[in-house]
């Protein structure tokens, strides 16, 4: 069969010559008449090739590997301080209700399937009512697999046509999923910034809380407090400022407040609703994987205000609703009893003990990296310490030389985005046993 032929059978006829080189070199024995691509003949997804490298966290682990191939003997030395996952065991009551959850599962009477993609009933209106002391109604919280997935299914209510504004730095997640669908140009290879992106600037000058006014209006503005990777909490002025200025310009601010519970200083808001008029604004996103160690049992809410509209005068929360009951079953009724137990009042206690570990962990990293003359940030209402490299130092390298010297894994700040160069993240989530070992090798890594 020739080539013009297999052209016009295949509907290929617009290809040149040299598209066929995708066909597979098969041995004539086993050709049989049939054209056998090498690939596949769909277009790939644009938007993904303009994703500069891997997901941060994935690169670190990456790195990491390849470190241990190198030197064998660094097996089970090697700590991090890196991804912020948690490392305690759930606590008694919480597990109770995860396994109470399991086991109704195995008897007649206690038996569930499907449940509703929102949540179920019990579940909403006890984080209405235990989280939000009421400020919201059940029916706008939306039981979910976590903060992460409901990024991107917020990403799909708005799709391409819109500006989105991040911090800088910030949590991958926002930007990438904007690349994803479709809302950037290319990345810029000297501001390592994406077209159609509004950078707000967030860095030591100004407390790395964004000043919105100076920039260009974005249709959507991620805000994260307390903030991954800097640590930074918004005072109740910043945020009702950062809410008064999305009002004016007509934006819709998701707020991410998966790191609520480490709020300690009295009058730091641990939700955008106790800010007036922030209903007819924002979207609060939130999750217990901080809260409970529950990173792998999978479980968080995305709150919507039937109040948030489009400027159409659609509720925001239709469309929401709609992407849920669509593409998502609904959290695992099992997971979803562990909800329950964690915002019991015991649950509530076990909570708070976790919690002060963690912080207490981050003091440990924050006053050794204060002892070695660096400038840190963060690790006081926040898990994260971000702390300041000397000047001209590149924080993948920084990352680098830790690794070698001290098999201590970090996170470099430019993962975060071009605002994050200069900076570490240090995670406050290892066991404190670990953490301690860390402060002596860093002690020593890092010494100035």
């Amino acid at each position: 069969m020739n080539l013009a032929l297999i052209t016009t059978i295949l509907g290929l006829g617009a290809f040149t010559v040299n598209s066929f080189s995708l066909f597979t070199s098969i041995p004539n024995n086993k050709r049989q008449g049939t054209a056998v691509f090498a690939n596949s003949g769909v277009t790939r997804n644009e938007n993904f090739a303009k994703l500069v490298g891997g997901y941060l966290f994935p690169e670190i682990g990456r790195r990491r590997t390849a470190y241990l191939k190198n030197h064998p003997e660094a097996e089970g030395k090697i700590i991090s301080l890196g991804i912020g996952d948690t490392t305690q065991p759930i606590p008694s009551h919480i597990l109770s209700g995860l396994v109470n959850g399991a086991t109704k599962l195995g008897t007649k009477e206690g038996y569930s399937g499907y449940g509703a993609e929102q949540g179920t009933k019990e579940l909403r209106e006890k984080i209405a009512k235990v989280l939000y002391n009421n400020r919201i109604e059940p029916d706008e919280v939306f039981v979910s697999d976590g903060a992460k997935c409901d990024i991107m299914r917020i990403q799909q209510v708005f799709g391409k046509n819109v500006v989105t504004a991040v911090q800088d730095p910030s949590y991958p997640v926002y930007v990438d999923t904007a690349v994803m669908l479709g809302q950037t140009g290319e990345i810029d290879p000297v501001t390592r910034q994406y077209q159609n992106i509004v950078y707000m600037p967030c860095n030591a000058e100004n407390n790395f809380f964004p000043d919105y006014s100076t920039v260009p209006r974005a249709d959507i503005v991620y805000f994260c407090s307390p903030n991954n990777p800097t640590g930074a909490a918004a005072t109740f002025e910043q945020l009702e400022s950062l809410v008064k200025l999305c009002q004016e310009r007509g934006s819709i601010l998701v707020y991410d407040a998966a790191y609520a519970p480490f709020i300690r200083t009295p009058g730091v808001p641990k939700s955008v609703y106790e800010i007036e008029g922030a209903k007819e604004v924002a979207i609060e996103v939130n999750s217990f994987s901080k809260y409970a160690g529950f990173t792998g049992v999978r479980l968080g809410w995305t709150v919507v205000p039937s109040s948030l509209k489009f400027s159409d005068g659609t509720p925001v929360r239709n469309d929401f609703n709609r992407v849920m009951t669509t593409a998502f079953n609904g959290a695992s009724n099992i997971v979803q009893s562990g909800g329950m137990a964690c915002l019991d009042p015991d649950g509530l206690k076990e909570i708070d003990t976790l919690i002060d570990y963690y912080l207490e962990n981050a003091a440990l990293l924050r006053k050794t990296m204060e002892s070695l003359g660096y400038k840190v940030f963060g690790g006081v209402d926040a898990p994260y310490v971000f702390v300041g490299l000397p000047s001209g130092k590149s924080s993948w390298d920084a990352f680098e030389e830790i690794l070698e010297k001290a098999q201590v894994v970090t996170i470099p700040g430019a993962g975060f985005g071009p605002g994050g160069e200069g900076y570490l993240r240090l995670s406050a989530f290892a066991p404190r046993d670990s953490v301690i070992e860390a402060c002596e090798r860093l002690k020593t890594a890092m010494k100035q």
